[in-house]
Formats: structure tokens, C-alpha cells, sequence
């Protein structure tokens, strides 16, 4: 009998909540008040600020829980982190943060997860012109979601700091934010197994930059007005999926030394874009049902990038489709299905939803313009009319290129959300946007 009492008490024991003496605390908005609350909080306690404004900065070593309920402020007074986090399952939401520090060596953040932050949850927060807004330096399975950032304007935009900084934290989830202003909207560096997904960026340098970040996924991002939308480099195994890049100013998408990506569903639909897509020495991805729609390059293919498929995208209405230089054809089909090309007049006598036609979408004269930019004079002449004539009759002469075999006969549709077009409307060039030289915003150097 002895021996089941003990037993009954060790599973009593083993049910009882680790922070079973934990209890929530109303802490008032007076000086001081807030740092000794921190310091006397048992892990598990639950931290209730009252609305107004608290002194910071602080260090959050313990489990526990800062709740400022929308209505309460954390001021760093323009020292360091405003909140830095050492210690693991801590909670932020509900706060407003402002004055972080302005150091970029050491990255000050409204937010900073350091390498021992395990399994943090940074939710709901206002983080007003900051250096940084998160942070994750480090640390593993923490989730920054439904936070609005709004970034610094006061300096070159490559001088400031990013909306969320992730480096080297595997298992990171991104979700729901709104970032605006600032440098890029997610920078990942040196990272694998994330997640980024339903945010939407703004006013920036780049809305999502992948730098050395690979099994990671990109998903449901909306990217409007920026110079960049989503910059792939270096990053190996990516998903890319169901994107939206509006308006964005230089590229909508990016892949730049990337290999092995998902690249499906997206809209890169333009205004001042110069390039739907641009894809730089990058081998061996999938690009599949995205809409390349309005730039002036739909698709900008260089550097050697070989084995790569597409199939079932939509080109509409770029000024140039397709941009490839090279000897040999490269075919822009799979398994009988190729892309649908808004300047391709063709019939489709079967009725199966594959032209009848193969479709090029450069020839010799394209060439010519793309190495003798001086020969734009000449678009008009008769001799170019007639050059373009005779290859026509003649597809033999025409040189190297893409070559779709199946050109669709319909478009993908991807649909924006009202909400989103209404943002898109009311977005003004990113060039307004703060002082930059244009070598900062190069895809091939910036990092």
C-alpha cells in the first residue's frame, strides 16, 4: 500500500505544471518599475503593463510573459536593444517599442533573440522606427507574427536597418507581419528551415533577401513598392509560392546563384518594374504557374543558368518577353505543356489548349539591340522589317534561344485580394522613398 501511495504521489508530482507558482502582475507606468518587476518575476509569471510609457531597456532572462494589452509603451531611450532576450518561452506582444540604439555593428533591435532565446514568441507589437524591429541571432523556434514594423527614414536607405533580421536560427517562423520603410523587409542570413510567409513589406530596399539560406520557405508575401521584391542569392532548396510583388521597381523576383528552388503561383505584375524575373548563374529550379505581367522584361535569363523548367507561366504584356542571349535553343516546355505568351497570334484547331504554333519569343534583331543598344535607331527602318520577315519564312536562320514547343492557348489567373489592390493603388515609386545611389541596390552586389 505504501508503494502505490508513493507511486499515486511521484504522478501527482509529474502533473503539476513546471511553473506552477506562477502568477500575473499589474506593473504601473512609473520609473524604475518595470526593471523591478523583471528582476523579481518567477519563470511563468505573466507581466501586465499599464498603459503609458515604461523605461527601458531590458533583459528578459526567465521564461515569462511581457503583455502591454495595445496600450502600453517600452522607450529604450536610444540605448542598445529595447528588449533583449536571453532567456527561453519568453512572450512580448501587445507593446509598443521605440528608441533602440543606432549601432549596426551590433545590430541594435526593438526585439533581440539571442542564441539561448529558445522557442520565443514576439506577437502583436507596434516597433516604430528602430534600427532594427526583430533580431533572431541565433536562436531556434521562435515565431515573430502579426507585429507591425515601421522602419527609420532618416538616413540613406541602405544605412538603416531591417524590418526582421534572422541569422542562423533554424526553425524561425515569420508571419502576418506588417513592415514598412527601413532597409529590406526580411533579411536572412546564414539560416536554414524557415518559414516566411503572409507578410506584407512596403517602402523598402528589398521586400525578402536570402543570403546562404536554404530548406526555407517563402509563401503568401505581398511586396509593393519596393526596388526589390524577393531576392533569392546564394540559397539552395527554397520554396517561392504564391507571392505577390506590386509595383516593385527593379525586379519582382530575383534568383541569383540559387539552385533547386519551387518557384509557383506568384504574381510579378509591374508599373515601373524593370524585370519580372531576373535569374543569374542559377541551376535546376521549378517555375511553374506564375504570371509575369507589365515590365518591361518578363524574364531576364544570363550567366549560364542551365536545367532549369518552365512550364504553365503566364508572359503578358512585357515589353520584351523573354531576354536570353545564347547559341543554343533552350526549351521552355514540359511533358507537352509550355507557357502561355500574350503576343503569340496562333490557333488552336483541337481545342486541347496548346497552340498550334511554336512560339520564340526573341529573334535576330532582338539580339542585335541586346549587344548594339545604338541599333534601337533603326527599329523602324525597312531593313529591320524585312529582317524580321525573312526570318519568319525562314526559322532556320534564327538563332539560339527559347523555344516554347506547347504555348498555352489561356493564362493562369492569380487573383489580389481587394485589400492589397487598394495598397497598390495607393503606393507611390520606390525612388521616393529616402536617398540611395543606385550601386547599393544592385541584385549582384547589395548584401
Amino acid at each position: 500500500m505504501r508503494g502505490l501511495r508513493f507511486l499515486l504521489a511521484a504522478l501527482l508530482a509529474a502533473l503539476v505544471p513546471a511553473f506552477a507558482g506562477a502568477g500575473q502582475h499589474f506593473v504601473p507606468a512609473d520609473p524604475g518599475a518595470l526593471v523591478a518587476a523583471i528582476a523579481g518575476a518567477n519563470p511563468g509569471d505573466v507581466l501586465v503593463l499599464a498603459p503609458g510609457r515604461h523605461d527601458g531597456p531590458v533583459t528578459l532572462e526567465r521564461p515569462i510573459t511581457l503583455d502591454g494589452r495595445g496600450q502600453a509603451t517600452i522607450d529604450g531611450q536610444g540605448v542598445a536593444d529595447v528588449i533583449r532576450v536571453t532567456g527561453a518561452d519568453v512572450v512580448v506582444r501587445g507593446l509598443t517599442l521605440i528608441g533602440s540604439g543606432n549601432a549596426h555593428p551590433v545590430v541594435d533591435a526593438a526585439v533581440k533573440l539571442d542564441r539561448t532565446a529558445t522557442r520565443a514568441l514576439i506577437e502583436n507589437n507596434v516597433m516604430n522606427e528602430n534600427l532594427v524591429g526583430v533580431h533572431v541571432f541565433g536562436a531556434t523556434e521562435s515565431i515573430v507574427r502579426g507585429n507591425t514594423i515601421i522602419g527609420r527614414q532618416d538616413a540613406r536607405m541602405n544605412d538603416r536597418g531591417n524590418g526582421i533580421y534572422v541569422w542562423n536560427a533554424p526553425g524561425t517562423i515569420v508571419e502576418g507581419n506588417d513592415i514598412r520603410f527601413g532597409r529590406d523587409g526580411i533579411f536572412a542570413n546564414a539560416s536554414r528551415d524557415n518559414i516566411f510567409r503572409d507578410n506584407i513589406m512596403r517602402d523598402l530596399r528589398f521586400a525578402v533577401h536570402f543570403m546562404y539560406t536554404n530548406l526555407s520557405e517563402v509563401s503568401g508575401n505581398v511586396s509593393i513598392g519596393n526596388h526589390l521584391g524577393y531576392a533569392i542569392m546564394f540559397s539552395n532548396r527554397t520554396q517561392v509560392t504564391g507571392n505577390l510583388s506590386l509595383r516593385d521597381r527593379g525586379h519582382g523576383l530575383m534568383l541569383n546563384f540559387a539552385n533547386n528552388a519551387d518557384v509557383s503561383g506568384n504574381l510579378i505584375r509591374g508599373g515601373s518594374h524593370e524585370k519580372c524575373t531576373f535569374i543569374y548563374n542559377a541551376h535546376r529550379n521549378v517555375i511553374v504557374g506564375n504570371r509575369f505581367e507589365g515590365c518591361d522584361i518578363g524574364i531576364h535569363f544570363t550567366a549560364g543558368s542551365e536545367r532549369n523548367a518552365l512550364t504553365g507561366n503566364a508572359f503578358i504584356g512585357n515589353r520584351t518577353q523573354v531576354k536570353y542571349v545564347g547559341t543554343r535553343d533552350i526549351e521552355w516546355s514540359h511533358d507537352g505543356r509550355g507557357n502561355y505568351w500574350s503576343d503569340h497570334a496562333s490557333f488552336d484547331l483541337d481545342g486541347d489548349g496548346i497552340a498550334d504554333a511554336k512560339f520564340r519569343p526573341n529573334d535576330m534583331m532582338d539580339h542585335i539591340l541586346w549587344s548594339q543598344p545604338a541599333a534601337g535607331l533603326l527599329l523602324g527602318s525597312p531593313a529591320v522589317q524585312l529582317i524580321r520577315f525573312a526570318q519568319a519564312q525562314f526559322p532556320a536562320t534564327l538563332p539560339g534561344g527559347v523555344l516554347d514547343s506547347f504555348p498555352l492557348m489561356r493564362a493562369p489567373e492569380i487573383p489580389v485580394p481587394d485589400d492589397i489592390a487598394k495598397l497598390e493603388a495607393e503606393a507611390r515609386p520606390a525612388w521616393q522613398y529616402g536617398r540611395f545611389d543606385d550601386a547599393e541596390l544592385d541584385p549582384l552586389t547589395a548584401h
